[in-house]
Parts: C-alpha cells; sequence; structure tokens
C-alpha cells in the first residue's frame, strides 16, 4: 500500500497523448479558418449595421452567434453524410469546381456581364 501522502495518477497513454493533439490540431485548424474566413464579409458587415442601426449589441451579438452557429451545424451535418458518400478526393474536387463556378459567377456580376 502506497504512502498516504502520495498522490497516484494514472499514466497518460500515447492513444490519449495523439487523441488530444489530433483535437485540438482540428480545432485550431478550423477556428483559424472560419474567423480569416468570415473577417470582412458580408455577414460581419450586416451585423455592424445591425448593431449599429439598432443601438443593441447584446442582441445582435446573441442573433449573430445563433445564425452562425446554425450555419455551421449545417455545414458539419451535410460534411459528414457526403464523407459517408463520397470520397475526400472527389469532396475536393467538387468543392474546388463549386467555388470555381461562384468565382466566375462574381466576376462576371462585377464586370457586367
Amino acid at each position: 500500500m502506497p504512502p498516504a501522502d502520495t498522490e497516484q495518477t494514472p499514466l497518460k497513454t500515447p492513444q490519449v497523448t495523439e487523441t488530444k493533439a489530433a483535437f485540438w490540431g482540428v480545432f485550431i485548424s478550423t477556428f483559424v479558418t472560419i474567423f480569416l474566413a468570415e473577417l470582412g464579409d458580408k455577414t460581419q458587415v450586416a451585423t455592424l449595421l445591425i448593431s449599429a442601426e439598432s443601438h443593441k449589441p447584446l442582441t445582435v451579438f446573441i442573433g449573430a452567434a445563433l445564425a452562425l452557429i446554425s450555419t455551421s451545424l449545417v455545414g458539419v451535418l451535410l460534411g459528414q453524410w457526403l464523407a459517408q458518400k463520397i470520397s475526400p478526393e472527389t469532396l475536393d474536387t467538387l468543392a474546388g469546381i463549386l467555388l470555381l463556378i461562384i468565382s466566375v459567377g462574381l466576376v462576371a456580376d462585377v464586370i457586367g456581364l
């Protein structure tokens, strides 16, 4: 029996350490990517304008946060479903094609086509 003044801590297995590292890697990557993508986009500008007009920043923050959480949930669920149906390579290709189509449409709109 160990002495009463020593505390036994379970040893961390390499699997637990790898799982935590994988979690934080995905978490940080997701946060940074979404944070940078959202800076200055139309959602942020709309939120800024609504807050300025309403003079209710907390209410606007809560509404905007819930809206962004909801759209993120849709994206996560759709991504999970698609990952079960098609390969990651095909998903990357389809996402690239979709972004290219959107970009061409935006450029055409800007130059008046």
